[in-house]
């Protein structure tokens, strides 16, 4: 919340507009509103309220009204009543938020204790690509996803700075692109790749190393 700059000022302005403001406090707050509209505004609606007060006859108002004896008592209830639903809200809201989480471990019991077993995805797969020049090698283990497939990939030999681009082909041939890494040479390279294509329907994973290309099929489970 904004603090209020003439929070300070408001706080005056009854007294102002009744003519009972300190006389030392008077010329600060009239500077005050030459410059501020909507306490002047505020003050305008003061002095009409003002105004109807000097008008009252003192002689013909009557006795403060004398609340019932029973006006505690009620007040007390409904506090009580406020307070008792705010318990109920509280209480349902942290039901809810418990069912939620049981529901949460719930499913994730399940998903590791029943899916697995029942489950019509493929397991991973261990890909090596054949017929490679020599030096080089690389190897692939293809796991399913609910994404596509996640690929994880080894390439060692190949020369240092190669761009490497991996993709995998679908069994219509199409070819789905599972994105890229640079060769160093010296040392294994081991990249988790991904593409969105599901690994019962892939039928090769394929590399291109520099301006070469091996494909290495998908066997199926």
């Amino acid at each position: 919340m904004k603090p209020d700059p003439c929070r300070e000022w408001r706080e005056s302005l009854g007294a102002y507009a009744l003519g009972q403001l300190p006389a030392d406090e008077v010329p600060a707050l009239e500077a005050h509103l030459e410059g501020c509209p909507s306490c002047r505004a505020e003050l305008d609606a003061l002095n009409s309220v003002a105004g109807l007060m000097a008008r009252a006859d003192p002689d013909r108002l009557g006795e403060a009204p004398t609340p019932p004896p029973e006006l505690g008592d009620r007040v007390l209830a409904s506090i009580s009543d406020e307070r008792a639903i705010g318990r109920r809200g509280r209480r349902l809201r942290l039901g809810l938020a418990l069912g939620g989480v049981t529901a949460a471990v719930a499913a994730a019991v399940l998903a590791i204790f029943v899916l697995p077993g029942g489950s019509d995805e493929p397991p991973s797969r261990q890909v090596s690509f054949e017929a490679l020049p020599k030096r080089l090698k690389v190897g692939a283990r293809l796991e399913p996803r609910a994404f596509g497939t996640e690929i994880h990939i080894y390439v060692k030999g190949a020369p240092s700075g190669a761009l490497c681009r991996v993709f995998l082909e679908s069994r219509d041939g199409a070819r789905l692109s599972a994105g890229s890494f640079r060769y160093r040479w010296g040392e294994g390279s081991y990249p988790v790749l991904s593409a969105a294509l599901d690994l019962s329907s892939t039928r090769a994973i394929g590399i291109r190393v520099g301006g070469r290309t091996f494909l290495a099929p998908v066997g199926r489970s």
